[in-house]
């Protein structure tokens, strides 16, 4: 292999500090404004929940430490560190319902403005250290656009520079204040910048709050390897002898099994094992590195088929391949990635955060379900056994969201749930139905189209996701599936 990137060296950078919060109350710098109302709500509601407070000061334990790094060496104000706590409290994984993702909560498009990659193998509005960098980018530039007002530029960071832009015209306009506190903003920025100066104000004198900050070690807590190819996960956590959670914990970005093939290759281990993982991966011959398998094309076989049964994705078989569309032929063969380990060992992948929600008596199982005309999350978690919330998890959609026709939906279903399987009844050869579309005429009952194309009442139900207390209406649209041959046991 190439050649790999040194660790960097365990070196404190304020050796006088041995807590990193020490280090940052000492350097806080802006205005906490606790004479405001909204900043003492905050500060009470954080004072009752010491537990929070602890369980974010663990989240945050292996990333904070490079982010002050970071601000220190960019001269911008120490509350910034702090800010993820009111974004994700310090979650690596954070998902909200506008599909802000990560520790500082980047929404896609914004992401790729500042150059976060994202596709199935890799988000990285996850990745710790390019999403710091972004986040901070981010800032910064909203700071010069706000003249040096940081209460302006942390608003612009939550809602959006041009919401706040415009509060400030509108005030202007007016000939009122153009201060954070006399702008008309969202709800939600009217709290948020209130939850940092709070968090700041605890930091800065827990003893009078009374609360505290569960010690984090000042120095250095992972460092960046340059891998040079795709890696399998299970492989780097082996060679760095650590835990597939913590492989996952500093390398959030990874959505799968494997790092993305056409790179990032940069992994984060933790300092201390970095020298003899970088010994070891130089070691490693090339063909433990990633495990494929050679897939030869059969008949009938499209992509999403073989994405399927493969627990990959179209877009990943197309990267691989070199294909440009979707369009494959018999008789020639894919190469297909191939995790090392049972995909349930890759305890923080994407799938295996969505799997952790299942029941426990579940065997998470992966279905895909299409969206037909006049769905509702509502009407597909009936019939499946989940709820709302579940399906929304699953798929990074709110309760919201328009489901059109066509749209792919995920489930993971355990052993004894509903399956796709049922959507079509058992006593109907797949290979041998013919689907179509009846409309329904004035007059018409379940029970005389199911008797008009020799089908059962409970089949139209199941294809068309009806319950028998649904009133037909004429130019409804039906789903039959006309059987040319019945299979035995019909």
């Amino acid at each position: 292999m190439g050649a790999v990137e040194k660790p960097e060296p365990n070196v404190d950078a304020s050796p006088e500090y041995e807590d990193i919060w020490l280090r940052i109350r000492d350097n806080l710098s802006l205005n906490r404004h606790t004479d405001k109302s909204s900043v003492k709500a905050r500060m009470a509601w954080y004072g009752r929940h010491q537990a929070y407070l602890d369980r974010v000061t663990e989240r945050a334990r292996p990333y904070i430490y490079h982010i002050v790094e970071e601000l220190e060496k960019r001269n911008m104000p120490m509350e910034l560190a702090l800010l993820p706590i009111v974004e994700s409290a310090y979650n690596p994984f954070a998902y909200s319902r506008s599909h802000a993702s990560g520790i500082w909560q980047f929404i896609p498009g914004t992401g790729k403005h500042y150059g976060l990659k994202q596709n199935w193998w890799y988000d990285g509005r996850r990745d710790i250290v390019a999403a710091t960098d972004a986040a901070l980018r981010y800032l910064d530039k909203l700071n010069k656009e706000f003249h040096g007002n940081w209460l302006h530029a942390l608003a612009a960071y939550n809602t959006g520079e041009r919401n706040v832009a415009r509060a400030i015209a509108r005030n202007k306009k007016s000939h009122k204040k153009t201060d954070f506190w006399s702008l008309r903003l969202p709800r939600e920025t009217r709290g948020y910048v209130p939850s940092l100066l709070a968090v700041a104000e605890l930091l800065a004198n827990p003893d009078q709050h009374g609360v505290q900050w569960q010690s984090i070690e000042n120095k250095v807590y992972f460092s960046q390897i340059d891998v040079q190819r795709q890696l399998d996960l299970a492989t780097a956590a082996q060679l760095a002898n650590i835990s597939m959670d913590e492989i996952y914990t500093l390398n959030p970005a990874f959505n799968r099994w494997a790092s993305d093939p056409d790179g990032p290759h940069k992994l984060l281990v933790p300092t201390e094992k970095s020298q003899a993982f970088v010994k070891q991966l130089q070691a490693l011959p090339e063909s433990e590195r990633i495990s494929w398998k050679r897939h030869v094309i059969k008949r009938g076989e499209n992509l999403g088929l073989i994405a399927r049964n493969y627990h990959t994705s179209i877009s990943a078989l197309k990267q691989i391949n070199k294909l440009r569309s979707n369009l494959i032929r018999e008789g020639r063969s894919l190469l297909i990635p191939s995790s090392l380990q049972p995909l349930k060992y890759y305890t923080l992948s994407l799938d295996a955060r969505r799997y952790r929600g299942l029941k426990k008596s579940g065997n998470g199982k992966n279905h895909i379900y299409t969206v037909r005309r006049g769905d509702t999350l509502w009407d597909i978690g009936r019939q499946y056994g989940v709820s709302i919330k579940q399906l929304c998890a699953w798929n990074g959609i709110n309760a919201r969201s328009v489901l059109r026709p066509g749209k792919k939906l995920q489930l993971w279903l355990g052993a004894n749930e509903p399956n796709t399987a049922k959507a079509i009844p058992a006593s109907y050869d797949k290979k041998k139905s013919l689907k179509s579309n009846y409309k329904v005429k004035k007059g018409d009952s379940l029970w005389l189209i199911a008797r008009r194309f020799s089908v059962t009442v409970n089949q139209l139900l199941a294809w068309n996701n009806l319950d028998r207390d649904n009133h037909l209406k004429p130019g409804q649209e039906l789903v039959v599936q006309k059987a040319q041959n019945k299979t035995t046991g019909v």
